[in-house]
């Protein structure tokens, strides 16, 4: 993409991590595709050091795909040993079962600690290797039940868009899988690259886990307009002092109805979605700046720094400072062009 004129540099050291994605006859193509679209395109933006991938072949080739294509993996099974990240993008169903050879291999991956992350149906897979007992996760909500059912020792997050449970990371339906891969990437280089590749991607930098997976019923007009343009407005001017009051006389509704479309829209009652709006507001700003935590206080809307810490603490684990110093030393400052020779991943395969 030659229109990009600076990169991101986003490691301090040369080493690459590698991304390996499952492919599997019947492959859900939209799940694979999200995860080859994060890991797995050419990021000349994002200098050295961004993720090498490679797919792996869980049946021998060809390897067919929804919509009647086919794919050419990089290798086999084995590729998951030297793997970092391991991702599952669906499955062939709640009922089918995994080859055991494949189960093997994930568990063996987690026995070392390599992390492992299921899209959509790909939950049924770690369920199946035992991976998941005792453990949050979520699928796709038309499974949930099957999910829950089938496996009693999962804590299934029904209202849910993925769970992160550090080395095991499920996402609900497809979409929801995108979402995923851009929180690992923050994770693992911060805002700035998350904000990257989802500028190019055209979708929402962030959007928190906890939302819920779908909306009953869309909003009305013209309340959905006026909605829309309070909650915007609200981001604009999160500093600001925003009463439930306040809100539902800038969108000229009664607070029972601001609660009941806000609910609707969001899964969320107004005062948990403006918390959250705060906290990712902050977190960009501990990331990208060297504010003092004062100011991001103040600029977030938290009113007093007592406050601002108890709530980020008990939103992230972590005090905004401990946040700060593990993750703002990560963000790296914008450099001028990178040699970008090196930079498609995947040797030749994977092409669908």
């Amino acid at each position: 993409m030659a229109e990009f004129a600076t990169i991101v540099t986003i490691m301090p050291n040369d080493y690459r991590p590698l991304v390996v994605i499952i492919a599997y006859d019947q492959l859900c193509t939209f799940e694979f595709g999200c995860a080859f679209e994060v890991f797995g395109l050419s990021r000349p933006e994002m200098g050295p050091g961004w993720y090498r991938c490679r797919t792996a072949a869980v049946e021998p080739e060809p390897i067919r795909g929804a919509g009647g294509l086919r794919l050419e993996t990089d290798g086999g099974l084995e590729l998951l040993e030297a793997a970092d990240t391991i991702v599952i993008p669906g499955w062939r169903g709640p009922t089918a079962a995994g080859p055991e050879r494949l189960l093997d291999a994930l568990r063996r991956a987690n026995a070392a600690g390599t992390r492992i992350v299921a899209i959509c149906g790909g939950a049924f897979l770690l369920a199946q290797a035992g991976l998941l007992e005792g453990k949050r996760a979520t699928t796709h909500w038309r499974h949930l039940d099957a999910l829950s059912s089938r496996y009693p020792e999962i804590v299934v997050e029904r209202d849910a868009l993925y769970v992160d449970e550090d080395d095991i990371l499920t996402s609900a339906g497809s979409a929801a899988g995108l979402d995923l891969c851009i929180h690992i990437v923050r994770k693992d280089f911060g805002a700035k690259a998350a904000n990257s590749v989802a500028r190019r991607l055209v979708v929402a930098a962030h959007r928190d886990g906890g939302q819920s997976q779908f909306i009953e019923r869309s909003l009305p007009p013209p309340s959905g307009a006026r909605l829309s343009n309070l909650l915007e407005a609200v981001q604009r001017r999160i500093g600001e002092k925003w009463t439930i009051e306040r809100m539902a006389a800038e969108a000229h509704v009664s607070v029972r109805t601001l609660h009941r479309h806000i609910r609707e829209a969001t899964g969320l009652a107004p005062g948990d979605w403006l918390q959250r709006q705060r906290l990712a507001y902050a977190r960009d700003l501990l990331e990208e700046t060297t504010l003092s935590i004062k100011e991001v206080t103040v600029r977030a809307g938290f009113g007093t720094t007592t406050n601002f810490r108890q709530h980020f603490r008990a939103a992230s684990g972590l005090s905004p400072a401990t946040f700060r110093a593990r993750f703002h030393l990560r963000q790296d400052t914008l450099g001028q062009s990178a040699d970008c020779s090196d930079m498609n991943t995947s040797g030749g395969g994977a092409s669908i």
